[in-house]
């Protein structure tokens, strides 16, 4: 069996920024014995394996590149706790896994993505995190290291451009706009992405899934799109509920009516239409999205584990409740009853019996 020794020193001491002749005087070897390893000459001696490990913080096992397989399966049960418990918004949990994680394997990038990403997320202040604003400060220097290595040395393009958003994102979060937008500027436009490219090299069989999957990411940036337009507060009220039915009419044209309405944002729309239609005084409009929202939010936290539905344009969905990402340890009709209609929209209604046995129907 081929050890990896030489390469994985090599790629370590890289992305340590340490010349050889540096790596060397810290074993006590010569620059010619490091060189001879990274170039597959030879191996370390047995007994300084344990001090290239400790000196690079990983495993000998890791070192030696003699156990890929089951590192592999460590990384991935890993994420899969992780995703487990940031389907339930548990973030601090989510911290514990991926800290562990990384202290286990050093250089897996998509553990250290993980941990970025967790460290972000406790610093939401749409969640239930009572400190969410002291996790921003405390955890800012560390999101901005994580982001900064992943930037520099993760070879993995789609991890290395997640990571790249995510700290433009954690700097305009902190007030530093302008070195956000730098970063920002340093993401690839959409006329280059991979779906836009790569058809022409694609077999027969491999085109029908290629452009269902392409179909339904460019509808949800869509639709992404429409919601910031409606919920930016750059148009009239009675515009954004328009902006809003147009992105109904499109959902409906795009998934022929067959997605399942459970979903956090079907409940986060209804509100947002009710709220609206509450400032401009409809109050009747207000009242029949309101009861949609309690339907949806009831719902949502009643939702199967798994569901799976069609579209012409899309093909088959499947929806996994563990795959959805939140920062809110309650459930859906807890979040609607005690956060979002205690908005300030609705206190001209607050005290009607038709809103109380809304608030009372989500309890």
């Amino acid at each position: 069996m081929r050890l990896n020794i030489g390469e994985t020193i090599k790629m370590l001491r890289k992305e340590r920024e340490i010349t050889q002749e540096e790596f060397a005087e810290v074993l006590g070897v010569s620059c010619q014995s490091v060189s001879r390893w990274e170039n597959d000459l030879c191996y370390p001696d047995i007994e300084l394996i344990p001090t290239i490990a400790e000196f690079f913080g990983i495993s000998t096992d890791r070192l030696m590149g003699v156990d890929e397989t089951k590192e592999k399966e460590m990384v991935n049960s890993y994420l899969e706790a992780f995703q487990n418990e940031i389907s339930k918004g548990n973030i601090d949990e989510c911290i514990t896994i991926a800290r562990r994680g990384v202290k286990e394997f050093p250089n897996n990038y998509t553990l250290l993505n993980k941990l970025m990403y967790a460290l972000f997320v406790s610093g939401d202040d749409d969640g239930n995190i009572p400190e969410w604003k002291e996790n921003m400060e405390k955890y800012d220097d560390e999101i901005t290291a994580l982001g900064e290595r992943i930037m520099k040395y993760c070879t993995d393009q789609n991890i290395r451009l997640e990571a790249t958003a995510r700290l433009a994102f954690n700097h305009c979060c902190q007030g530093r706009k302008e070195i956000g937008k730098k970063i920002y500027a340093t993401l690839p436009p959409m006329k280059l992405c991979r779906e836009n490219q790569i058809w022409w090299s694609l077999e027969k069989e491999e085109k029908l899934p290629f452009l269902q999957n392409a179909i339904m990411e460019s509808y949800r940036n869509l639709s992404s799109f429409i919601w910031l337009l409606a919920d930016a507060d750059i148009l009239p009220v009675e515009t954004e509920l328009l902006v809003l039915k147009k992105d109904f009419e499109i959902e409906e044209i795009m998934l022929d009516g067959n997605r399942p309405k459970n979903s956090w944002g079907d409940v986060w729309i209804e509100y947002d239409i009710a709220s609206k239609y509450a400032v401009l005084k409809d109050y009747e409009s207000m009242y029949e999205h309101l009861h949609l929202a309690v339907k949806r939010a009831k719902d949502c936290d009643n939702r199967p584990e798994e569901e799976t539905y069609s579209a012409l344009l899309v093909g088959e969905i499947t929806k996994r409740r563990v795959d959805f990402d939140t920062a809110d340890s309650r459930p859906l009709c807890e979040i609607l009853r005690d956060k979002w209609l205690q908005d300030k929209d609705f206190d001209c209604v607050r005290d009607e019996d038709e809103f109380k046995e809304i608030i009372k129907s989500l309890s």
